[in-house]
């Protein structure tokens, strides 16, 4: 068995690329949490890099494929409500059922390159967290996860067998910990 959390990245100060103070902090509370893994995976966009450094990881890897979504796809998904909705876009084989199959097809790739019992850390953007679960296992009941993911929220996946068999939502209580 093979587990990926994917998360997405903390706060940044905007229009800027990188992390606020509270982002920093955010980020450290949740590090403390979480681990060890054995792969550390980001998008390239700072804001993703910054976060892994800020919880206490070393970055393995950096992917283009992780920092942007294809345009068009904004028409297809209503994002605030999360995996719901891009469960629902996936049924209609557009835009972003094509993306959501090519996250598989990432995450898929981050799973086999790991040692059996190996954990990943992938973080990366809110849409991609929830597109990249829901091309691994499309047929899930996202119906009681709740909108997007927030700031340091992700999900769990595991893969055994070589296929993901299951994901669990990562949320975090108010006060920005770990539940």
């Amino acid at each position: 068995m093979r587990l990926i959390e994917h998360r997405r990245h903390t706060m940044r100060t905007t229009p800027g690329q990188h992390l606020s103070q509270a982002g920093v902090d955010l980020a450290r509370r949740i590090g403390d949490t979480i681990g060890p893994f054995d792969l550390i995976v980001t998008s390239t966009l700072p804001r993703a890099y910054e976060t892994a450094i800020a919880m206490g990881f070393a970055v393995d890897r950096q992917l283009d494929e992780l920092a942007s979504m294809p345009d068009g796809i904004e028409d297809e998904v209503d994002w605030p409500e999360g995996f719901v909705a891009v469960a629902r876009a996936l049924r209609r084989d557009g835009i972003a059922a094509r993306y959501c199959r090519e996250q598989a097809r990432l995450l898929r790739s981050i799973a086999e390159s790991l040692p059996e019992g190996g954990r990943a850390l992938v973080i990366s953007h809110g849409g991609i967290v929830e597109s990249g679960t829901v091309g691994c296992l499309p047929d899930l009941d996202y119906s009681t996860w709740g909108p997007a993911c927030g700031y340091c929220e992700g999900v769990r996946l595991t893969d055994d067998g070589g296929r993901f068999t299951d994901a669990q939502a990562i949320r975090l209580d108010r006060s920005g910990d770990a539940p």
